[in-house]
């Protein structure tokens, strides 16, 4: 059964900018690109940084007002200071990157984002060159996935290849997303497995499991 992964999501023709590039020609790059941040990256497209809106707010933020470091700064004011005063992507840059690869799945993709408190992700190859950019717009698109193709996965991959079971024994209808598994099994593991593996199928929002079984394998027995 295969899991969607980042490289069917992300976006390959990606705007990136080296670490020289100026403050206004980054602003230019993504205006005319429509995107929110861009990956810094040297000669050899390896990922250095990423330069992001919120990065380049700063100079707009403190534009005006006195820059001179204090005596007591906290730490997210002087780093306000100092992107203020930034010339180029290296001074405006967050560094390192927080970056994934092709082959991570989108959960995993989607842990980082919410672990870093990130947006976007630069896909990078295994020497870390920029090979695309994932959002989290792009992680959402599994679930665009149209509901016969889900329902042919479920079926397919899940009762018939993994579980060897039939037709005849479950049935599984999907709408909206949401999978619906009805029939009946021999045990409870088997009927649990089911609704588990179905809930791994790239698309599903939801399994309703509704399968019934002969014998309970799986709450413990208890002798007096």
């Amino acid at each position: 059964m295969r899991t969607w992964q980042v490289g069917d999501v992300m976006t390959n023709d990606v705007a990136a900018v080296d670490a020289g590039t100026p403050y206004r020609r980054i602003v230019d790059v993504m205006t005319a690109r429509h995107v929110s941040a861009v990956p810094v990256v040297d000669e050899d497209r390896r990922v250095l940084g990423v330069v992001s809106e919120a990065d380049l707010l700063h100079k707009v933020e403190l534009v005006g007002r006195p820059h001179e470091p204090r005596l007591f700064e906290g730490k997210r004011r002087h780093a306000a200071r100092v992107k203020a005063d930034a010339h180029d992507a290296r001074e405006l840059m967050t560094a390192p990157a927080v970056t994934t690869m092709e082959n991570a799945t989108l959960v995993e993709a989607a842990r980082t984002m919410d672990r870093e408190r990130v947006k976007r992700l630069p896909v990078v190859d295994h020497l870390g060159r920029l090979v695309g950019i994932v959002s989290r717009a792009d992680l959402l698109k599994v679930h665009l996935r149209h509901d016969d193709d889900i329902r042919h996965d479920v079926v397919t991959e899940v009762l018939h290849r993994v579980l060897g079971v039939s037709d005849d024994a479950v049935a599984a209808t999907v709408t909206d997303g949401v999978v619906t598994l009805t029939g009946r099994l021999d045990r409870r593991s088997s009927a649990e497995l089911a609704a588990h593996l179905a809930a791994q199928v790239s698309g599903v929002v939801e399994v309703v499991d509704r399968i019934a079984f002969d014998v309970d394998d799986v709450t413990p027995l208890f002798v007096a």
